[in-house]
């Protein structure tokens, strides 16, 4: 039920912040965006009062708000980042692939972060990290490359990134859905934004939910909004730069030799 809660905050921050969400109503069709903010607003009461009548859930209810705050304003960066490039004609386009990339992204992180979680219920006690765990700031060769399940479970969902990403592609190529051609080069430069968007987020969530462990407060429920809106900001700016990236490359393959 708390994600049911925090969802209509998220989807409320995404209609405000979000242009791509929106769909750029004309301007004779202003009030749309406000109705949405409206009905979103007021369905926040009522998933109040289902919540308060599971204790359980009731405790998060009071405590839980701070990731969701904070995890909105984070996203709202990376909503101002699409808010600059939809409206640029060089930057057609990315509105399609941006949910794509951070939804991956976005997924992927939030198993891993579950993954942590389950391990530290599982072998300790909150409070204290267990030995295999026992380095609060691990550097990044610990979390891909150790012999531990959680470093296994990193590595095979980093793999995953690019299989992943090829399918959402060929989808979105078979279908016509995107304003950019999906050129051999636009392919390398997207999979080297989402590699590094994926790559950062994985390692940012052994530190975060070692962090969350540390200070008694349930990794499921504090490190995923930080990390999901986290993936929304590396997602949103590494696209742009791979929309850039492109754009330099043809502009360079074009100019003619002298």
């Amino acid at each position: 039920m708390h994600c049911v809660l925090s969802l209509s905050v998220d989807v409320l921050q995404c209609s405000c912040d979000n242009p791509a969400f929106v769909c750029h109503c004309p301007a004779d069709q202003w009030y749309l965006s406000l109705l949405v903010c409206i009905f979103f607003i007021a369905l926040i009461p009522i998933w109040v009062v289902v919540a308060r009548r599971s204790p359980q859930i009731k405790e998060v209810l009071k405590s839980g708000w701070q990731p969701v705050i904070v995890a909105m304003s984070i996203s709202s960066i990376g909503g101002l980042i699409l808010d600059k490039t939809v409206t640029d004609p060089d930057f057609e386009g990315m509105a399609v692939f941006t949910p794509v990339i951070n939804g991956v992204g976005g997924n992927l992180v939030a198993i891993q972060a579950s993954r942590i979680s389950t391990f530290l219920h599982f072998w300790s006690m909150p409070g204290v990290l267990p030995y295999k765990m026992r380095q609060h700031w691990p550097n990044p060769c610990i979390t891909f490359f150790s012999s531990g399940v959680n470093s296994r479970s990193a590595r095979v969902l980093f793999f995953l990134v690019v299989p992943g990403h090829l399918v959402f592609l060929y989808t979105i190529s078979l279908l016509q859905g995107g304003h950019t051609a999906i050129t051999l080069t636009f392919t390398c430069f997207y999979l080297i934004a989402a590699l590094l968007q994926v790559g950062i987020l994985l390692y940012v969530a052994d530190l975060i939910v070692r962090l969350m462990w540390r200070k008694s407060l349930d990794p499921d429920n504090f490190s995923i909004p930080y990390l999901t809106a986290l993936g929304d900001l590396l997602g949103t700016g590494f696209l742009a730069l791979c929309f850039q990236m492109v754009m330099v490359v043809q502009g360079a393959s074009t100019e003619p030799n002298p």
